[in-house]
């Protein structure tokens, strides 16, 4: 894992999460020196004044990066924003001519725009829902299906998503290496199957989705953890 006590180390606001694992796996894959500063998402750290200072919509992940343009700081939200600064900053990432950034970036928003949210919503409704509600469950189950039928379609005859291992990859990997709790099968879906399998042997892969192996002690039952639940679900921290 890159890290260094250095004026140039960004720092990374995180949580083991998807949206968290995208960012730790671009650091580690370009090499890039970052710290860690934990965001403790189920007890409320988002919502902490320090936090929205550089997270005004009280997600995670977030950057810092103390050599930002022009030698000043900068802070960033969104992880498919942060994911297009890093590869910018590292020149890297993002496709080797113009259209070859057209196609990463269509991939990188179909995921930050659709499948992330909807696996979100899959996961919520089929794990998370104090009540099961059958629609919400085969809404979102069958479009994360659909999506799946998606990203298999354009995975056939190519090893990454944008043809060269790109930031869309990064992006779409830590959810879908997760789809069976989406309620999916990748039997059906052979060419995610075989690039799930691709991406997980990479060696920046699994350095970044080991990134806070330490945390994850602290990961509780969402569905049995009632002040997690309004926390994350109720879009408010206790007063």
């Amino acid at each position: 894992m890159s890290k260094k006590n250095d004026k140039k180390t960004i720092e990374l606001y995180f949580w083991p999460t998807p949206n968290g694992q995208k960012i730790s796996i671009a650091l580690e894959e370009l090499e890039l020196p970052y710290t860690i500063h934990p965001v403790n998402i189920t007890r409320g750290d988002q919502f902490k004044p320090d936090y929205l200072a550089i997270s005004p919509n009280n997600k995670m992940p977030v950057i810092v990066d103390p050599d930002g343009p022009g030698g000043e700081p900068v802070s960033i939200f969104e992880s498919g924003a942060i994911l297009q600064y890093l590869a910018r900053k590292a020149g890297r990432l993002r496709g080797k001519d113009k259209r070859a950034r057209i196609l990463v970036d269509e991939w990188l928003f179909w995921q930050v725009s659709g499948f992330g949210p909807m696996a979100g919503q899959a996961h919520h409704f089929r794990h998370y829902a104090p009540e099961k509600i059958q629609y919400g469950i085969d809404r979102y189950t069958n479009e994360m299906k659909r999506l799946y039928g998606v990203l298999d379609k354009q995975l056939e005859g190519r090893d990454y998503i944008a043809d060269k291992f790109s930031i869309a990859d990064i992006a779409v990997y830590p959810f879908a290496k997760i789809a069976g709790q989406q309620g999916q099968d990748l039997e059906t879906f052979p060419n995610v199957k075989a690039w799930i399998e691709r991406m997980g042997a990479r060696p920046s892969v699994m350095r970044g989705m080991a990134v806070g192996a330490d945390l994850t002690a602290q990961q509780i039952d969402l569905s049995k953890d009632a002040d997690a639940q309004r926390i994350l679900f109720g879009n408010k921290a206790k007063p």
